[in-house]
């Protein structure tokens, strides 16, 4: 897809600006310019095409859905509801406390709570953009497995009792929403949400793909093995320990997930950082004490962490 482009760059770096193959800042700058551009095409694609088709969801009509179902159930279905909305683990909070007033269990309010953040269409678009459709499929079977898994655990809990805040619940059954809007109305939604979106990580992805350009030309491919290859058993859970006092926007953190996988770190170790750092945070945890007993919180962490865990070695003996 990106086939001309790459020669584009080829011909810009090496012919128009002359400048050695051999050296350390001219691979640097070669993967910045070709990666930032190609990351924001597909950002922008793939954004626009969720957007488009979330115009076709309500959330109040998602509520009035899980309303009454089932734990299991609804760990799943909330779990898929995830992937179509645009939150992180921060923004997120705010449905998952609509939720809990809808009298939706709350271990199904967990599963919506781990799956919108790290299954969010940003994190998709860019698993795509490097990696491909395989390993971006298994990441969002294993992330919803870890979001319906940590529900239902959280649920059995009979957790209820650990909502600190007096919520009243709302009276009766939610009625569903319908949706009435024009094929040129849903297009100039999701015009103007991918656009809203770009304009809020396009930093954050220079950011990204400058960190990821700089450990790509100069850091040492046998520094990385060295500590996070395959011989290192503790790589998954370091990396997962490493990312959860983290926060930052999949854009920023996947073009370093690039970078470390093609200097050998194995692509489950660096998925698992990825995971903890957009479904496991400080901020979301400040703001969950506010709601939350503590206990909830580390119950809440420790599962979803030990998840991820078995996922990042899943996912280490799976592609090794």
């Amino acid at each position: 897809m990106f086939y001309y482009w790459e020669k584009l760059v080829d011909y810009f770096i090496y012919v128009v600006l002359g400048l050695d193959k051999t050296e350390h800042l001219t691979t640097a700058l070669h993967f910045f310019i070709f990666d930032t551009v190609k990351i924001f095409i597909l950002l922008i694609m793939i954004i626009y095409a969720v957007s488009y088709l979330r115009t076709w969801f309500n959330v109040e009509k998602v509520r009035a859905y899980l309303q009454g179902k089932s734990l299991f159930l609804g760990n799943v279905l909330a779990s898929l509801f995830g992937i179509i909305t645009p939150f992180c683990t921060c923004s997120a909070i705010p449905l998952f406390l609509g939720f809990i007033q809808a009298r939706i269990p709350i271990g199904v309010t967990f599963s919506f709570l781990i799956s919108a953040p790290m299954n969010n269409e940003i994190a998709i678009a860019m698993l795509f953009s490097l990696f491909g459709w395989e390993i971006t499929l298994l990441y969002i079977g294993f992330g919803l497995l870890v979001a319906i898994v940590g529900g239902y655990l959280i649920g059995k809990m009979n957790a209820e009792k650990y909502i600190l805040l007096d919520i009243k619940p709302l009276d009766g059954k939610l009625d569903e929403v319908k949706i009435e809007l024009t094929t040129r109305q849903r297009h100039d939604e999701a015009k103007a949400y991918t656009l809203d979106i770009f304009k809020k990580i396009y930093l954050y992805v220079f950011i990204g793909v400058g960190i990821g350009a700089f450990i790509h030309g100069f850091v040492p491919t046998d520094f990385i093995i060295k500590y996070a290859g395959s011989n290192t058993w503790y790589s998954v859970p370091l990396a997962v320990i490493l990312g959860i006092p983290m926060y930052a926007s999949a854009a920023s953190v996947m073009p370093l997930i690039e970078v470390l996988t093609s200097k050998g770190m194995l692509l489950g170790s660096a998925l698992a950082f990825m995971m903890s750092i957009t479904a496991l945070s400080l901020p979301e945890a400040m703001i969950l004490k506010r709601i939350l007993h503590t206990k909830l919180i580390v119950i809440f962490f420790s599962i979803v962490g030990l998840g991820i865990v078995c996922i990042g070695y899943i996912f280490n003996m799976i592609l090794s």
